[in-house]
């Protein structure tokens, strides 16, 4: 079974800059997808839905300022975290970086240690469970790191592909996800599954999460998919 890895998009042209940085993201946990170019990269955009996007400023055809500022105008992909390299080190350049959406502005050359630090801040934010959070929702309570869920002060017994779920639902209580987008998150892109294994799954969750009583938090959405809340 697929484990719920934080997905980085690697947008760098320079081969061995691009080589360097996906092994340390890879060795940090990171499942990596590279771009050479903007062209590239908008299309793994919406194929990959990544967690959080590297992307380099100077890019062959579509800059990465450009690409920075496609991406922050969508509705779809404005809540991706964007992490910008960039040789330029003028404080109007990291202006004009952070102003056009950018969540953060990386000088080269920089430390990886920093940069995956920086990395795993923005990652925080938007998936907290994958860099060991602590996350609550009423009553509820589950610990990243200690793989542990109780609810009521019960600890609960949850399986893996659960345990994922719930971290999911966890991370943006009331959104609604769809089969395809759960799929997607938890089992992951190379392993077939069908969605109706979705709909197991969040009966097994259900059940879990109300074994020592209370009521249902997860709720169905006809034709759309399950919320939290």
């Amino acid at each position: 079974m697929a484990q719920d890895h934080p997905k980085v998009l690697l947008v760098e042209d320079e081969p061995a800059q691009r080589e360097v940085l996906s092994y340390n993201l890879q060795s940090e946990g990171f499942d990596v997808v590279s771009a050479a170019d903007g062209d590239e990269a908008m299309l793994l955009v919406e194929e990959e839905s990544p967690d959080i996007i590297v992307l380099d400023w100077m890019l062959p055809g579509i800059s990465g300022i450009e690409i920075c500022r496609r991406l922050k105008s969508r509705s779809e992909t404005r809540a991706i975290p964007v992490l910008m390299l960039s040789a330029r080190s003028e404080e109007v350049d990291k202006v004009r970086g952070l102003e056009t959406g950018a969540d953060d502005y990386v000088v080269k050359p920089y430390s990886v240690l920093e940069l995956m630090a920086r990395v795993r801040s923005q990652l925080r934010r938007v998936r907290p469970a994958s860099v060991g959070e602590r996350l609550e929702f009423e009553d509820i309570v589950l610990d990243a790191e200690t793989h542990r869920v109780t609810r009521a002060d019960e600890p609960l017994k949850l399986g893996p592909t659960e345990f994922r779920l719930l971290s999911t639902f966890m991370e943006k209580p009331g959104r609604v996800w769809s089969r395809e987008q759960l799929l997607d998150r938890v089992w992951g892109r190379d392993i077939y599954v069908d969605s109706r294994t979705v709909d197991v799954h969040v009966g097994r969750l259900r059940k879990a999460l109300c074994v020592h009583g209370g009521a249902d938090p997860l709720r169905t959405v006809r034709g759309a998919g399950y919320a939290l809340g």
